[in-house]
């Protein structure tokens, strides 16, 4: 009896194991790793005593004792699986037997880099079958953790899912050919001054612009690790060229949406859809931020000023206009307005495009849906009434907590590769192993809970996971 009552059920022991070779890939994917597998070049014990004095040492001893722990869980996970094979489905069950399968291959491959030496084609083939390994697990998780049949979306969406009730949110009679000022007259001056540039600066979307150009700054700071130098002109003039171009684009999205914003109770509040600005003077705001920043980003080089004024265009033309209202794909395929910034971090060091800076986009890419999923999730009804087919309104929210599930992963698969593809060490491989972590308990508690509060939880999880990951390369760039 006391046994059952504390037995881990499968979902967590699978979480448990899913997350363990995580952390095994992303050591192994870092340089630590493999001066840890020059240190220790027998197998499955390194020879020689282990001391403070030869970190090396202490890391591969540190990772085989990982590796063992997680071959524990796996069987373990693999016991459970037999026990309740009856109430698995088959695909869960599929899948957990490729993970289980390719875990000795993993370690078989392992000892074959230990004992040969960290060569191109074994390292390589080490790091793509941990990948393997690790979605795979995720996929039986994802799909054991939500029902077979999920929940219906909501009516009218599966047919014409880019059609808003444009006409019902037109205003009418004055509202429609007078626009109050920022203030009203008879307040104190001081009021009114405090009240205006409060709202020109809500237009701005400050609470994207800390997010935005750390990702600028692990650009930089990457591009750094090579030949170019990273002065103080280059980050003050990416910074304040991005918080330009970030204000423009949210300042264009206030003037694009003021109607859909009226309709929704979280944004029915912005100072375009209450008339505290008016239109005409937002465009204008709007287009002196975003000329300002071109001229900033110029000071830099060409390719910055020309991804600057993308960024600019993709946020406020094509995905306000085009993506957002027509098709629930809006947050991923929009996610590449977030992925610019570290295009503009890196082409501001160097003036070109490179491999580690597209890699760090694509990290940002893939997270944007795991991480804005869970807003749309606790939004629901809000966007519905807006006229937006967001995912949790056409596709239901089961499926949408699979995809945040689903996205993670190929978050934490996306990390790993940067740290391959870079000189990055320790400092990152820990953060994106232990916040990602912490972003996975989160996702978890949102597939058992299904409440809103539990939905905020995941989105305050993805912002601490990239927060502290970006802050991690920019620490672990500049040590190097």
């Amino acid at each position: 009896m006391f046994s059952r009552t504390f037995r881990p059920s499968f979902p967590s022991l699978l979480a448990a194991t899913a997350m363990g070779v995580y952390l095994l890939v992303a050591a192994g994917a870092t340089a630590a790793v493999a001066d840890a597998a020059r240190a220790c070049s027998s197998w499955p014990v390194c020879r020689g005593p282990v001391t403070l004095a030869d970190p090396a040492l202490l890391i591969a001893w540190g990772h085989r004792a990982v590796a063992l722990l997680v071959g524990a869980l796996a069987v373990a996970t693999a016991v459970a699986a037999v026990r309740e094979r009856a109430a698995i489905r088959g695909r869960v069950l599929a899948a957990l037997a490729l993970g289980l399968a390719l875990f000795p291959v993993q370690v078989a491959i392992g000892a074959v880099v230990v004992t040969s030496g960290p060569t191109a084609i074994p390292t390589g083939a080490h790091l793509v079958v941990g990948m393997v390994l690790f979605t795979a697990l995720v996929a039986a998780l994802a799909w054991e953790l939500e029902p077979e049949t999920p929940d219906a979306p909501d009516e009218g969406w599966a047919v014409e899912p880019g059609v808003d009730d444009a006409d019902e949110s037109r205003p009418s009679g004055d509202e429609a050919v007078t626009e109050p000022t920022t203030a009203p007259a008879d307040l104190p001056l001081r009021t009114r001054v405090t009240a205006t540039v409060s709202a020109y600066f809500r237009l701005t979307k400050p609470r994207l612009m800390w997010l935005l150009c750390l990702v600028a700054a692990a650009g930089m700071a990457l591009a750094s690790t090579g030949a170019p130098e990273l002065t103080v002109r280059t980050v003050v003039l990416t910074l304040g060229g991005g918080v330009l171009a970030i204000g423009a684009s949210g300042t264009f999205n206030h003037v694009l949406e003021r109607e859909k914003d009226k309709k929704m109770d979280r944004t029915s509040d912005r100072p375009i859809a209450t008339h505290q600005i008016p239109v005409r003077r937002a465009v204008a705001f709007g287009l002196t931020l975003a000329a300002s920043s071109l001229v900033v980003f110029a000071q830099l080089n060409l390719l910055a000023a020309a991804l600057g004024l993308s960024a600019i265009l993709f946020y406020s033309v094509v995905y306000t206009l085009v993506l957002k209202p027509n098709t629930v794909q809006n947050t991923v395929i929009g996610g590449l307005a977030g992925a610019l910034p570290a295009l503009i971090g890196w082409a501001a060091v160097t003036g070109e495009f490179g491999l580690p800076g597209a890699a760090l986009a694509g990290v940002i890419f893939l997270w944007t849906p795991a991480h804005f999923y869970n807003l749309a999730l606790a939004y629901k009804d809000d966007y519905a009434k807006g006229g937006f087919p967001m995912m949790p309104v056409v596709r239901g929210e089961a499926v949408t907590r699979k995809h945040i599930l689903y996205y993670l992963a190929a978050t934490l698969v996306a990390a790993v590769a940067l740290a391959e593809l870079t000189a990055l060490g320790w400092v990152y491989a820990a953060t994106t192993c232990v916040f990602g972590g912490v972003f996975l308990w989160a996702v978890l508690r949102l597939h058992r809970e299904r409440t809103e509060s539990a939905a905020f939880r995941a989105f305050h999880a993805s912002n601490a996971y990239l927060g502290t990951l970006l802050i991690a390369i920019v620490v672990d760039a500049l040590a190097l």
